[in-house]
């Protein structure tokens, strides 16, 4: 299949590569020429333009950091210059409202469309062990389903139009909050005189058990391997973290939710990353714990 694929960033960089892994030849863009370098290294080709790079392709994936820039992207060079036969997959993190309008009007120019953002992080999407949380009709789900099993280990279809981005801001809101808890546990537990690795041991088989600490611990040397370990580098960053929480809270606004902790969080990797912190992953909030 010919895939157009649009931002080569530090997750699309790898989900690109996946593609070709698959067997399929990727049509590449990015706006940063490292990035294209990179692409071009895993066997993708290269375009100078969105336009070029979505010429006579059967479907096109995009990576892009917010709706405004998905939005755009979709108007002015995707819609109307990809065949109207080509499906539409942005795994961008976007909200609810730009997702919809986005499928919307491609639909109205006669593409299937879904939104597919990811749970992972960087290592997942260059192991193409991603999930994929999918909104769109039954036969959209049907035609992407292949193409994001390629990037993913499991692609889940969440519901119509918008309900994929409804699910990662929900989702996330989740991680965000219980890496707080997971960070002031451990902080606690330092300073109440108990081993971490001990404590580790028991609250990773008790109640306390959770993803932020038996896959993603925030202390070095304790669990598996994770961005603790390397001086809190790569992964996924505060300022993405603090990206996803503020969709969270303007989705509860929109919906009338309460969403106390998810608030809390909001304030607390808002003053992280105001701190400086923002390119720091995001478990390095357990700095100011």
């Amino acid at each position: 299949m010919n895939i157009g694929f649009i931002g080569l960033g530090n997750m699309g960089g790898g989900m690109a590569a996946n593609l070709v892994k698959a067997g399929h030849t990727v049509r590449a863009f990015d706006l940063a020429e490292d990035a294209l370098a990179r692409a071009r290294a895993h066997g993708c080709e290269t375009f100078a333009t969105v336009r070029e790079a979505v010429a006579g392709v059967d479907a096109v994936v995009s990576m892009l950091p917010n709706g405004a820039i998905v939005d755009a992207v979709y108007a002015k060079d995707v819609i109307g210059h990809a065949q109207a036969s080509a499906l539409l997959l942005d795994c961008s993190t976007i909200d609810v409202d730009t997702a919809r309008k986005v499928a919307s009007a491609a639909e109205a120019a006669g593409h299937a469309m879904v939104d597919a953002p990811v749970s992972g992080g960087i290592a997942a999407a260059n192991g193409g062990t991603l999930t994929f949380m999918v909104g769109g009709t039954d036969a959209a789900f049907a035609r992407a389903e292949p193409i994001l099993a390629a990037m993913g280990k499991a692609v889940i279809h969440a519901g119509a139009s918008g309900a994929g981005q409804a699910a990662k801001i929900c989702n996330n809101m989740i991680l965000g909050a219980t890496m707080v808890a997971t960070c002031e546990a451990f902080a606690l537990a330092l300073k109440l005189g108990l081993d971490p690795q001990t404590f580790y041991d028991i609250s990773s088989k008790a109640s306390g058990q959770s993803w932020s600490m038996t896959s993603y611990c925030p202390l070095p040397g304790v669990g598996p391997q994770s961005p603790a370990d390397n001086d809190y580098q790569g992964g996924f960053t505060a300022a993405l973290m603090l990206k996803d929480l503020k969709l969270a809270l303007a989705a509860a606004a929109s919906a009338g939710a309460q969403v106390p902790m998810g608030t809390r969080a909001e304030e607390l990797y808002a003053a992280f990353a105001a701190a400086g912190n923002g390119g720091k992953d995001f478990s390095a909030i357990i700095k100011t714990l």
